[in-house]
Protein backbone atom coordinates (compact mmCIF):
# COMPACT_ATOMS: atom_id res chain seq x y z
CA UNK A 1 0.00 0.00 0.00
CA UNK A 2 1.65 3.46 -1.29
CA UNK A 3 1.28 6.05 1.42
CA UNK A 4 1.77 9.92 0.81
CA UNK A 5 1.33 13.04 3.49
CA UNK A 6 -0.38 16.32 2.67
CA UNK A 7 0.79 19.50 4.62
CA UNK A 8 -0.58 21.22 6.84
CA UNK A 9 -2.82 23.96 5.40
CA UNK A 10 -1.14 26.72 7.39
CA UNK A 11 2.23 27.76 8.20
CA UNK A 12 4.11 24.99 10.67
CA UNK A 13 7.37 25.48 12.22
CA UNK A 14 8.02 21.86 12.63
CA UNK A 15 7.28 21.29 8.37
CA UNK A 16 10.33 21.48 6.92
CA UNK A 17 12.16 19.62 9.54
CA UNK A 18 9.49 17.02 9.10
CA UNK A 19 9.56 16.52 5.80
CA UNK A 20 13.28 15.90 5.37
CA UNK A 21 12.39 12.93 8.42
CA UNK A 22 9.76 11.50 6.08
CA UNK A 23 12.18 11.60 3.22
CA UNK A 24 14.44 9.86 4.99
CA UNK A 25 11.89 7.59 6.20
CA UNK A 26 11.16 6.20 2.86
CA UNK A 27 8.27 8.55 1.72
CA UNK A 28 7.71 9.18 -1.92
CA UNK A 29 5.63 11.72 -2.50
CA UNK A 30 5.11 14.71 -0.22
CA UNK A 31 1.93 16.99 -1.36
CA UNK A 32 2.03 20.78 -0.81
CA UNK A 33 -1.37 21.77 -0.35
CA UNK A 34 -1.83 25.37 1.10
CA UNK A 35 -5.34 27.07 -0.04
CA UNK A 36 -4.83 30.20 2.06
CA UNK A 37 -1.21 31.20 0.47
CA UNK A 38 -0.81 33.42 -2.22
CA UNK A 39 0.90 31.99 -5.29
CA UNK A 40 4.37 33.97 -4.74
CA UNK A 41 4.07 33.04 -0.86
CA UNK A 42 4.18 29.46 -2.08
CA UNK A 43 7.05 30.08 -4.51
CA UNK A 44 8.92 31.52 -1.88
CA UNK A 45 8.39 28.81 0.90
CA UNK A 46 9.17 26.50 -2.11
CA UNK A 47 12.47 27.79 -3.44
CA UNK A 48 13.62 27.88 0.43
CA UNK A 49 13.39 23.92 0.24
CA UNK A 50 15.86 21.94 -0.33
CA UNK A 51 16.16 21.65 -4.34
CA UNK A 52 16.53 17.61 -4.47
CA UNK A 53 13.20 17.57 -2.83
CA UNK A 54 11.60 19.18 -5.39
CA UNK A 55 10.98 16.32 -7.74
CA UNK A 56 9.33 14.41 -4.58
CA UNK A 57 7.18 17.38 -3.91
CA UNK A 58 3.37 17.63 -5.41
CA UNK A 59 1.65 21.10 -5.58
CA UNK A 60 -2.08 21.50 -5.38
CA UNK A 61 -2.95 23.94 -7.91
CA UNK A 62 -0.97 26.53 -9.23
CA UNK A 63 0.76 24.35 -12.27
CA UNK A 64 2.86 26.82 -13.49
CA UNK A 65 4.89 27.34 -10.63
CA UNK A 66 5.59 23.44 -9.95
CA UNK A 67 6.34 23.52 -13.57
CA UNK A 68 9.03 26.80 -13.16
CA UNK A 69 10.47 25.09 -10.16
CA UNK A 70 10.61 21.28 -11.51
CA UNK A 71 8.43 20.03 -8.66
CA UNK A 72 7.69 16.10 -9.12
CA UNK A 73 3.72 17.49 -10.56
CA UNK A 74 0.31 19.30 -9.52
CA UNK A 75 -2.27 18.43 -8.20
CA UNK A 76 -6.31 19.16 -9.53
CA UNK A 77 -8.89 19.59 -7.47
CA UNK A 78 -12.39 17.48 -7.86
CA UNK A 79 -14.28 20.36 -9.32
CA UNK A 80 -11.90 21.13 -12.20
CA UNK A 81 -14.04 20.15 -15.48
CA UNK A 82 -11.05 18.28 -17.32
CA UNK A 83 -7.26 17.44 -16.57
CA UNK A 84 -4.69 20.02 -16.85
CA UNK A 85 -2.09 19.02 -19.11
CA UNK A 86 0.68 17.00 -16.88
CA UNK A 87 -1.40 16.81 -13.87
CA UNK A 88 0.11 14.16 -11.57
CA UNK A 89 -2.94 13.47 -9.42
CA UNK A 90 -6.37 14.41 -8.66
CA UNK A 91 -9.02 14.77 -5.73
CA UNK A 92 -12.09 13.04 -6.59
CA UNK A 93 -15.44 12.82 -4.49
CA UNK A 94 -17.71 10.76 -6.06
CA UNK A 95 -18.15 7.36 -8.02
CA UNK A 96 -18.87 9.31 -11.18
CA UNK A 97 -15.76 11.24 -10.97
CA UNK A 98 -13.58 8.76 -10.20
CA UNK A 99 -14.05 6.33 -13.00
CA UNK A 100 -13.91 9.39 -15.67
CA UNK A 101 -10.53 10.53 -14.61
CA UNK A 102 -8.98 7.28 -13.73
CA UNK A 103 -6.42 6.94 -17.04
CA UNK A 104 -5.95 10.72 -16.83
CA UNK A 105 -3.55 10.64 -13.54
CA UNK A 106 -0.84 8.77 -11.93
CA UNK A 107 -2.98 8.82 -8.82
CA UNK A 108 -6.46 9.84 -7.45
CA UNK A 109 -7.17 10.80 -3.67
CA UNK A 110 -10.72 9.84 -3.39
CA UNK A 111 -12.77 10.18 -0.19
CA UNK A 112 -13.50 11.60 2.55
CA UNK A 113 -13.51 7.75 3.43
CA UNK A 114 -13.44 8.32 6.96
CA UNK A 115 -14.87 11.35 9.46
CA UNK A 116 -11.89 13.91 9.03
CA UNK A 117 -9.05 14.14 11.84
CA UNK A 118 -7.99 17.70 10.37
CA UNK A 119 -11.81 19.09 9.35
CA UNK A 120 -14.65 18.36 12.24
CA UNK A 121 -17.96 17.47 10.96
CA UNK A 122 -16.04 16.69 7.30
CA UNK A 123 -16.63 12.76 6.29
CA UNK A 124 -18.58 9.98 4.31
CA UNK A 125 -22.04 11.33 3.27
CA UNK A 126 -24.92 9.20 4.58
CA UNK A 127 -25.82 6.10 2.33
CA UNK A 128 -22.47 6.13 0.47
CA UNK A 129 -22.48 3.39 -1.92
CA UNK A 130 -19.69 1.31 -0.53
CA UNK A 131 -20.45 -2.07 -2.55
CA UNK A 132 -20.00 0.17 -5.55
CA UNK A 133 -17.33 2.01 -4.71
CA UNK A 134 -15.87 -1.85 -3.88
CA UNK A 135 -17.01 -3.05 -7.27
CA UNK A 136 -15.08 -0.05 -9.18
CA UNK A 137 -12.23 -0.69 -7.56
CA UNK A 138 -12.16 -4.44 -8.29
CA UNK A 139 -12.89 -3.88 -11.37
CA UNK A 140 -10.89 -4.10 -14.72
CA UNK A 141 -9.02 -0.65 -15.20
CA UNK A 142 -8.22 1.22 -17.97
CA UNK A 143 -4.53 0.69 -18.15
CA UNK A 144 -2.52 3.35 -17.90
CA UNK A 145 -4.14 3.81 -14.39
CA UNK A 146 -4.15 5.86 -11.32
CA UNK A 147 -3.08 4.74 -8.24
CA UNK A 148 -6.71 5.61 -6.15
CA UNK A 149 -5.52 6.54 -2.88
CA UNK A 150 -7.82 6.45 0.52
CA UNK A 151 -8.37 9.92 2.05
CA UNK A 152 -10.31 11.41 4.70
CA UNK A 153 -9.31 10.06 8.44
CA UNK A 154 -7.03 7.59 7.09
CA UNK A 155 -5.09 6.42 10.26
CA UNK A 156 -3.06 3.01 10.54
CA UNK A 157 -6.22 1.45 12.35
CA UNK A 158 -8.25 2.26 9.42
CA UNK A 159 -5.68 0.78 6.86
CA UNK A 160 -7.15 -2.61 6.75
CA UNK A 161 -10.56 -1.32 5.94
CA UNK A 162 -8.57 0.56 2.95
CA UNK A 163 -7.29 -2.23 1.91
CA UNK A 164 -10.24 -4.40 2.01
CA UNK A 165 -11.97 -1.60 -0.03
CA UNK A 166 -9.65 -1.84 -2.77
CA UNK A 167 -7.73 0.79 -2.37
CA UNK A 168 -4.00 1.31 -3.11
CA UNK A 169 -2.90 3.16 -0.28
CA UNK A 170 -4.09 6.18 1.51
CA UNK A 171 -2.86 9.57 1.67
CA UNK A 172 -2.74 11.07 5.25
CA UNK A 173 -2.65 14.45 6.99
CA UNK A 174 -4.43 14.71 10.46
CA UNK A 175 -2.88 10.99 11.60
CA UNK A 176 0.60 12.81 11.16
CA UNK A 177 0.68 16.53 12.01
CA UNK A 178 -2.10 16.18 14.64
CA UNK A 179 0.78 13.89 16.20
CA UNK A 180 3.26 15.00 18.54
CA UNK A 181 5.98 13.79 16.08
CA UNK A 182 4.63 13.96 12.55
CA UNK A 183 8.01 11.68 11.81
CA UNK A 184 6.95 8.48 14.17
CA UNK A 185 3.69 8.86 13.51
CA UNK A 186 3.78 8.71 9.56
CA UNK A 187 6.44 6.01 10.38
CA UNK A 188 3.72 4.12 12.17
CA UNK A 189 1.29 4.36 9.58
CA UNK A 190 3.60 3.36 7.03
CA UNK A 191 4.44 -0.13 9.02
CA UNK A 192 1.24 -0.75 9.46
CA UNK A 193 0.71 -0.65 5.63
CA UNK A 194 3.47 -2.86 5.26
CA UNK A 195 2.26 -5.34 7.65
CA UNK A 196 -1.31 -5.51 5.19
CA UNK A 197 0.47 -5.64 2.51
CA UNK A 198 2.69 -8.65 3.59
CA UNK A 199 -0.21 -10.49 4.87
CA UNK A 200 -1.83 -10.16 1.61
CA UNK A 201 0.50 -11.52 -0.26
CA UNK A 202 1.25 -14.43 2.16
CA UNK A 203 -2.37 -14.98 1.56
Amino acid sequence: MQIVVISPESADPREAGAIDGLFAAGLEHYHVRKPAWTGAELESWLKRLPQGWRKRLILHGHPEIAASLGLGGHHDRDRADNPTPAGFSRSCHDLASLERHLPAYRAILFGPLFPSISKPGYGPAPGFPWEELRALLAGTRPEPRARVLAIGGVSADRLARCRDLGFDGAAVLGAVWNAPDPVNAYVAIRDAAAKLEGARHAA
